[in-house]
C-alpha cells in the first residue's frame, strides 16, 4: 500500500487517520476469525501509517500492541530472522519497557534458551487478549519440538509422563497428540519408539587406525 498526501493537508491528515483505524479493526477481525493470510495483508499496510505518516498523523495508541501482534505471529511462524528485522525497527526504550513488546520478547528468549515450561505459563500473561490466537499456534509448536526430542532420546514412554513432558492435562489430549505423529500406544500404557541412536553401531577399526598412526608417526621420524 502507498499513500502519497497531496492537496489540503488537514483533509489528508484526516483521510489517512480514518485509514488507520480501518486497517488497525481489520486486524482485530483477522484474529477473530483466525484468517492469518489477512492479518498479514493489515500489518504490513499498518507499518506505513506507524512509520511513514507518523510524524504527520501523530502515533496511534494501538501502535505497539499490534507491532507485538505481529512479532508473536512471526515467533509462532519461526521465522526468527524477521522477527529480529521488526525488532530493530523499534526504538530501544520501547524494548525495554513497553509490555507488548516485552511479551514477544521474553518468549523468543525462553525459546533459545529451550525453557519450553516458560512457555506453557504465557498463556495466562498475555498483555492482550488477542495475544492468545498466535500463543496456542506457539504452543503446538513447541510441542511438536518435545515431541520430536522424545522420539529421539526415549525407546518407550508412559502416558502419564508423555502428559507431563507435554504440559497436557488429559490423557485424550496426549492420545490425540501422539495420533499425529504417529504414535502407538501398547497395552502396557506405553507409547514405544524406535530409536535410531540406539542401533547398534559398526565397529571401530581400531587395529587399523593403529597401524596408519604408526606408519605416520615412522614417516615423521624420517622428516625429522
Amino acid at each position: 500500500m502507498s499513500y502519497i498526501p497531496t492537496g489540503n493537508t488537514q483533509a489528508n491528515q484526516q483521510e489517512l487517520l480514518i485509514a488507520r483505524d480501518v486497517l488497525e479493526i481489520g486486524v482485530e477481525y483477522s484474529i477473530a476469525t483466525k484468517n492469518i493470510p489477512a492479518f498479514e495483508r493489515y500489518i504490513l499496510q499498518l507499518k506505513w501509517f506507524y512509520y511513514d505518516y507518523n510524524t504527520l498523523i501523530g502515533e496511534s495508541k494501538n501502535k505497539y500492541q499490534l507491532l507485538g501482534l505481529n512479532l508473536l505471529f512471526l515467533l509462532s511462524q519461526n521465522r526468527v530472522a524477521e522477527f529480529h528485522t521488526e525488532l530493530e525497527l523499534l526504538p530501544s526504550d520501547i524494548i525495554q519497557t513497553n509490555a507488548f513488546i516485552r511479551h514477544p520478547l521474553a518468549l523468543e528468549q525462553y525459546l533459545m534458551e529451550g525453557r519450553y515450561n516458560k512457555i506453557f505459563q504465557a498463556k495466562g500473561n498475555v498483555p492482550a487478549e488477542s495475544y492468545n490466537f498466535f500463543i496456542d499456534i506457539l504452543l503446538q509448536t513447541v510441542r511438536n519440538e518435545i515431541g520430536a526430542c522424545l522420539e529421539s532420546s526415549y525407546e518407550r514412554i508412559s502416558l502419564q509422563e508423555a502428559a507431563k513432558r507435554l504440559n497436557l492435562k488429559t490423557k485424550e489430549e496426549v492420545k490425540q497428540f501422539g495420533e499425529k505423529r504417529g504414535w502407538k500406544l501398547n497395552l502396557d500404557g506405553f507409547y514405544h519408539f524406535v530409536n535410531e541412536l540406539a542401533k547398534p553401531k559398526e565397529p571401530i577399526p581400531s587395529q587399523e587406525l593403529a597401524e596408519q598412526a604408526i606408519m605416520y608417526a615412522r614417516e615423521l621420524e624420517m622428516i625429522v
